[in-house]
């Protein structure tokens, strides 16, 4: 009786691991730099999906501040992706817990 509550408990939870990364793929989080002059739109699953830039910041002889903010916009986003997925994710860890299955 006990194996088929934890065959239930791990299908339920395999379907919501799979709503939260349909829900990540909708999400959309913005990686900035340089007071917004540069943008990095990110899915809630790390995916680049446009860089935004001001052009304003955009200057032949400065090359190298305009490749420093993109990185950094970047790097910005791809940070906040992971933490929205570490967040949505969260809530399976304690179900992994009380399962026995987690750590």
């Amino acid at each position: 009786m006990k194996i088929n509550n934890m065959m239930k408990q791990a299908q339920k939870m395999q379907a919501q691991m799979m709503q939260i990364q349909e829900q990540l793929a909708d999400e959309r989080v913005e990686g900035n730099a340089g007071g917004g002059m540069v943008k990095a739109v990110f899915t809630g699953q790390g995916e680049l999906l446009a860089v935004k830039i001001d052009p304003e910041v955009i200057k032949p002889d400065d090359a190298e501040m305009l490749e420093d903010l993109v990185t950094v916009a970047v790097n910005d986003g791809i940070h906040k992706s992971k933490e929205l997925a570490e967040s949505r994710m969260g809530m399976l860890s304690g179900m992994l817990g009380s399962l026995g299955l987690g750590d």
